[in-house]
């Protein structure tokens, strides 16, 4: 979604100055060094991972099991890590691989097999693996950029609706995207624009795009924390590939009065649809434990506690939506789409072309 889903705006906030692997307990702490197995599962997650301490209390309650997460970077980042340790993986569960990383986890073979509980109540466009279940669909979220209204506002400019509006000179050094080589919903917003513009546009534009004095940063939260000026922490640039579910991190965490409209708005017509899994990796130590927690992270608690944590949408369609998140997380009719075994063909085909078009 992530993550990522993602959600990302508000989840990075609280988890920065995380190193490449940081490891902390459900209540925050330490432990780090600590291996997994006994009562311990060690989930292997992105770094805007971010959950209730009541929600992981309860999972202790109830299964005896007490989480260690160890984040690591953007969700290209921890697959990739998943993948060069397949077979003596750093924990027993890893989350945030998605639909545009999945394949390579598959092909790796990095996953062992469990159907969790609760997969009945998720609807069939999510569960991308149903035949053998070597991972979970956990969360939902729209990659879309992302604008900062009163910056727009402020230099009477309208935002733009469309990819194509971002090449125009209006717009000119004021978006910033993420490496699609490094970062799931860089390679998300990549995979909207071969939709859009097809096998031989889609690099035109992203040339227009660096004519145009595109940003590149490595991963979401440098994007979105670091560079976003509607982010409130500095940043200078008013356009940034974010979620349509990014805008109630900002009401949210924004004082106690609900405004209107959130402070920043989408532009609807630049999305693609990111599904967030969770997977048993092969070889790990708590196997038990790791079972137990894909089916704790498709249960309603665990659900119901992603909209206002980490900003994105459950996978299950009988999980409840808080006012705040349906009210300012902003609707999506259309997105741009690929279809999965275009992504599995052409990944890194596309990944190494836009990184010779766009990083050099």
């Amino acid at each position: 979604m992530q993550r990522s889903s993602i959600h990302r705006a508000t989840a990075a906030l609280l988890v920065l100055g995380l190193g490449a692997l940081t490891a902390c307990g459900s209540d925050g702490g330490g432990d780090e060094g600590e291996g997994s197995g006994g009562d311990e599962v060690v989930l292997v997650t992105h770094e805007s991972f971010l959950v209730s301490d009541a929600v992981l209390e309860r999972f202790t309650e109830e299964t005896g099991h007490r989480v260690k997460l160890l984040r690591a970077g953007d969700a290209g980042v921890v697959v990739n890590q998943a993948v060069l340790s397949a077979g003596n993986p750093q924990g027993d569960v890893l989350f945030g691989v998605d639909n545009t990383l999945l394949s390579r986890a598959l092909e790796a073979g990095i996953f062992t097999p469990h159907e969790a509980a609760g997969l009945e109540h998720v609807p069939a466009e999510l569960r991308l693996d149903d035949e053998k279940h070597r991972v979970t669909p956990v969360d939902t979220g729209d990659i879309c950029v992302n604008y900062d209204r009163a910056w727009f506002e402020e230099h009477d400019l309208a935002p733009p609706r469309t990819l194509q509006d971002l090449a125009d000179p209006a717009y000119a050094d004021l978006l910033v995207v993420q490496n699609a080589a490094t970062s799931s919903p860089g390679l998300g917003f990549l995979l909207a624009t071969v939709a859009a513009f097809g096998e031989d546009g889609w690099g035109p534009y992203w040339e227009s795009l660096r004519e145009n004095g595109v940003e590149v940063v490595e991963g979401w939260e440098q994007a979105y924390n670091e560079r976003f000026s509607g982010a409130g922490q500095g940043g200078d640039r008013p356009l940034v590939v974010s979620y349509a579910s990014s805008p109630p991190a900002g009401v949210v965490y924004g004082g106690d009065e609900r405004p209107e409209e959130a402070p920043t708005g989408v532009a609807t017509e630049t999305c693609f649809r990111q599904v967030e899994f969770a997977g048993l990796l092969e070889g790990a130590a708590n196997e038990e434990g790791g079972r137990a927690l894909l089916d704790f992270l498709l249960g309603l608690p665990f659900q119901e506690d992603m909209p206002l944590s980490m900003f994105v949408r459950p996978a299950r369609e009988d999980a409840a939506l808080p006012e705040e998140f349906t009210r300012y997380a902003e609707p999506v009719d259309e997105v741009h789409e690929v279809a999965p075994e275009e992504i599995a063909a052409h990944r890194d085909e596309w990944i190494d072309e836009w990184t010779d078009l766009v990083v050099r």
